[in-house]
């Protein structure tokens, strides 16, 4: 069953098959490390502009691990999952210190690198190092669970072991990245989420799914729970050369890293927020509110749009910046202060 399995996806991939995405071109385990990162809970279509704009700016691992964060970050707002950014920037520093610059091709070594977890390395093995190695992305889970109907939330341990069990049965000795990409590929274009294309699909006649009429019963899906609603006040304070107030966030946690307007919880504490910043207020006005969703709650943000006087002791503090709308700098924002800049030069 196994190289049937196998060698039905590859000949469909010879011939459907996705061929020329920017990071199968000149292919390193670099470039490749790169895209699969970028491609955890993102789509191709979203990934392809970041992954070209990210290797051009910096296309060797050494220039990655020398980058500031900032520049990193910078490269990455919009993406979303800034973890993923952070962990890229110090797996290059590591591999540079701790491996003499070599990527590693083990499935253990690369286990221990920040951002790398089993699926990943198992990609990067295979594709880059074209080295037996199973995957099991998104796109393959939906696939194998399809295929051999296997019940429940791939989130589950039990259903994530069976799955790896047979992603593992099926992987074959021969041809090892053309299969990665291939059972991939099948997930992304034929086998979605919604609509599965079942009639085109090479694996039919043995999908257990498509024999029972239930292709989108599979996977289970993960149990439904009410996401919590945060509210803030995002303040966004412009000295009178125009220039915009921004702070960054620690290191880790929330937008960890990346550069944001000052907060507060409700409209009594725009003055106290402001005073500690060494702003006295001139003016202010309340915008319209937005919502910007993270996985496990919804933020529902005001901006504050407000006019300010500034003590000479805050131009010099660390953590702050004076962001110019219309010269921006290159560091990395979070996705809502990116969008509300944008709007404020328009």
């Amino acid at each position: 069953m196994s190289n049937s399995f196998s060698q039905q996806l590859l000949d469909w991939f010879d011939q459907y098959g996705r061929k020329d995405l920017p990071w199968q071109q000149d292919i390193t385990a670099y470039r490749v490390w790169i895209s699969e990162i970028m491609l955890q809970q993102t789509q191709v279509s979203t990934v392809i502009p970041y992954f070209q704009r990210f290797v051009a700016s910096f296309p060797t691992m050494e220039t990655l691990a020398k980058a500031p964060q900032d520049h990193v970050l910078h490269h990455w707002t919009g993406l979303g999952y800034y973890a993923r950014a952070r962990n890229l920037h110090k797996t290059a520093q590591t591999i540079i210190n701790e491996f003499d610059g070599i990527f590693p091709e083990t499935i253990e070594q690369l286990e221990t690198l920040p951002g790398i977890g089993r699926s990943t390395a198992g990609a990067i093995r295979a594709i880059a190092f074209q080295k037996p190695a199973s995957i099991l992305d998104g796109n393959v889970k939906r696939v194998l669970a399809r295929y051999h109907a296997i019940d429940g939330w791939p989130g589950l341990t039990a259903v994530s072991s069976q799955l790896w069990a047979v992603a593992e049965q099926h992987t074959p000795s021969a041809r090892i990245a053309d299969y990665t990409q291939a059972i991939m590929d099948l997930g992304a274009t034929l086998c979605t989420r919604t609509k599965p294309r079942c009639q085109e699909c090479p694996l039919s006649n043995e999908c257990q799914a498509f024999k029972a009429n239930n292709p989108t019963g599979y996977p289970g899906k993960k149990p439904r729970k009410e996401q919590p609603v945060r509210e803030c006040l995002f303040l966004i304070i412009r000295n009178p050369e125009g220039d915009i107030l921004l702070e960054q966030r620690p290191a880790s946690g929330l937008w960890g890293g990346l550069w944001v307007f000052p907060q507060c919880d409700k409209e009594n504490d725009i003055t106290i927020t402001c005073n500690q910043l060494s702003c006295q207020i001139e003016d202010w006005q309340l915008l319209p509110k937005k919502r910007h969703t993270f996985s496990h709650f919804h933020l529902d943000y005001r901006p504050v749009l407000i006019n300010a006087t500034l003590a000479s002791s805050i131009m010099d503090s660390p953590g702050i910046v004076w962001y110019n709308p219309s010269s921006p700098l290159e560091i990395g924002t979070a996705q809502p202060v990116k969008q509300l800049l944008q709007q404020l030069t328009e």
